[in-house]
């Protein structure tokens, strides 16, 4: 079955397919891409720092990344980063907070049924 396929519709959005062979980078070369990853990250140019941290690992891009996304109310996109990076201190928050709005939102439901 082509994943790929099935996932194209959503753009950008292909979070959730996971894939687990990176690139071998040499020392000088990751260096180099995450001083440009920075620079976009400071030019404002989220998405194109975003993929240079993910290619590189490089954990405080993916922090920062992370709580971009935090502070623009993208919990999920803040917690892949955090994940990625790993932070468990912020992925553990993040975790917290979902599973608060996910159990509200349960309430809400099991509510409105019982009307």
């Amino acid at each position: 079955m082509d994943y790929k396929k099935i996932f194209e519709k959503y753009g950008d959005e292909n979070f959730f397919i996971k894939t687990t062979a990176s690139p071998r980078l040499d020392g000088a070369l990751k260096v180099s891409l995450n001083r440009k990853g920075n620079a976009l990250l400071n030019q404002g140019n989220i998405e194109e720092a975003r993929r240079i941290f993910i290619t590189t690992g490089y954990s405080d891009g993916l922090n920062r990344i992370g709580d971009y996304y935090e502070s623009q109310g993208r919990l999920l996109d803040a917690l892949k980063m955090y994940w990625i990076a790993p932070d468990h201190a912020k992925s553990k928050t993040i975790i917290i907070r979902l599973s608060e709005i996910i159990r509200k939102l349960l309430e809400e439901e099991k509510d409105t049924r019982n009307e």
